[in-house]
């Protein structure tokens, strides 16, 4: 059981072997896919912390074109809140004032009601809703035989 030791000099080596590791059958692979035109000849082998420096800097980068952004997204804001402005201060009222006027030289004409009588019983044509529930319920009797 190791405890933490300040005079430790390096770091723990482990002798870690892959269970399913065939170099032959890699190599085999390898040249079947260069003759077949799978893969190109990539020699490069990984440098450890690669991809973590790659994340790092795409973050950096993404972060500062985020604070670049932020200036322009604070002079939209402005823009916008200074046309509402506008708009509530000078063409609201102007607006308001144009409709109250439309308004008022429209002058609607109320229809004359005309009183109509029924040409029968059943006629029920230029009569209200309410005129219409209000009229009587007329039963008519089954006659019908079979």
């Amino acid at each position: 059981m190791g405890l933490f030791s300040p005079h430790k000099k390096h770091a723990n080596n482990f002798n870690y072997i892959p269970r399913y590791f065939d170099p032959e059958k890699e190599r085999r692979e390898q040249r079947r896919a260069e003759l077949r035109g799978e893969r190109s000849d990539d020699t490069t082998e990984y440098v450890p912390g690669k991809y973590i420096r790659t994340q790092r800097e795409a973050r950096a980068a993404r972060r500062e074109s985020e604070q670049r952004g932020q200036g322009r997204s604070l002079w939209k804001m402005a823009a916008v809140a200074l046309f509402v402005l506008l708009f509530v201060g000078i063409l609201f009222p102007r607006l308001v004032e144009v409709f109250r006027q439309a308004q008022e030289s429209h002058v609607v004409e109320q229809p004359v009601y005309q009183e109509r009588t029924p040409e029968n019983s059943l006629d029920q044509k230029g009569i209200s809703d309410v005129e219409w529930q209000a009229q009587p319920i007329t039963i008519v009797p089954n006659d019908y035989t079979e």
